[in-house]
This record gives structure tokens, sequence and C-alpha cells, in this order.
């Protein structure tokens, strides 16, 4: 599950950094009819902001009020949602760094201690990360050892554990 919002990879025009940072606030500009909307986002070296189109000469009339109101409140639930969105991301040519920005949550230490385990794994947001990274964490084992027991086939899993993954998945382990 996600701990805070994932730094946004993009280059910045005054230093050679190429993360931002986002907090949830976002900038609206009226024109008329038409409205265009921003989800602004500071570098993470300079401080230079750089804004994320969301809404882009788009009808006044069209836009939900709901939404317009939770830009007005720069509201963090929305930014997280904005940047969930691949559409989003693929408009503004950026991609998010979530290093740091999640933890796992096993739900306890009891399965550690059996032979064979029969896990799910659901995520609470689009974080991609390497299968063999959570099952290792979760798991108390060196990831070495992980991939140890996938090249002994004592872990089995339907998703495959060395690329990166978002989507939910199962997989059992026996020791």
């Amino acid at each position: 599950m996600p701990t805070c919002l994932p730094l946004v990879l993009r280059h910045c025009h005054a230093c050679p950094s190429e993360r931002f940072r986002t907090s949830g606030k976002f900038r609206v500009n009226a024109h008329h009819k038409v409205l265009d909307a921003w989800l602004l986002a500071l570098c993470a070296t300079c401080g230079q902001t750089t804004k994320l189109t969301v809404l882009e000469r788009v009808r006044v009339r069209s836009v939900r009020p709901g939404l317009l109101d939770r830009m007005h409140d720069n509201d963090p639930a929305l930014a997280a949602e904005l940047l969930q969105d691949a559409a989003l991301l693929r408009r503004n040519r950026v991609a998010l760094d979530w290093e740091g920005a999640w933890r796992l949550d096993t739900g306890g230490t009891d399965h550690l201690t059996a032979e064979v385990i029969d896990v799910s794994v659901r995520f609470a947001a689009r974080i991609p990360v390497r299968p063999v990274r959570l099952i290792a964490e979760g798991c108390g084992l060196p990831r070495a050892a992980v991939e140890r027991l996938l090249a002994e086939g004592k872990l089995v899993s339907v998703v495959r554990p060395t690329g990166k993954s978002s989507d939910d998945f199962t997989f059992t382990l026996k020791r």
C-alpha cells in the first residue's frame, strides 16, 4: 500500500535533476468558458515548479462539479488518483518513481514457520514492484534465497516473479 505520493520522473529545466515531488496542489485557470488545470510538482533539488496537465481547454460545463471542487481544495487524494491514470502520465511524458513510497503489510508473522505457504497479494494502488522483492520482504528472506527457491521449483507463481507487476497475484512457497 502507498505511504506517500510517488516522485515524478521528468527533466528539470533549471538543474540536472530528474525527480519532482507532488504535494497535491492544483492550479486552475478559466478562459471565458474553457478551463485548464494542472497538478503542480516541485523539483526535488532546486524547487523549480513544473505543471502536469490534467485538463486542457475543456468546456466548463463538461467538468464534473465535484472534480472542480476537489481541485480548488487541493485534494491530495485526487492527486494520488490522477497519478494512477496512465493516460495522464503518457500525455505529460512522465513516469513515476515509487521507491520508498509504499509499504508491505503481511498481516503478522504466523506464516513464517509453515512448511507450505499459499499467499494472495493484493495491491491497494497500482505500484509496479518486482514480486521477488515482495516475497523476500514478506517472508523475511534475502532476495537471493527467493531466487534460489524459484530456481529449485519451490516457489510457484502465476506471474513472472522476476519482472515488475502491479496486478494482484498468488504464489505458493514450499520450504
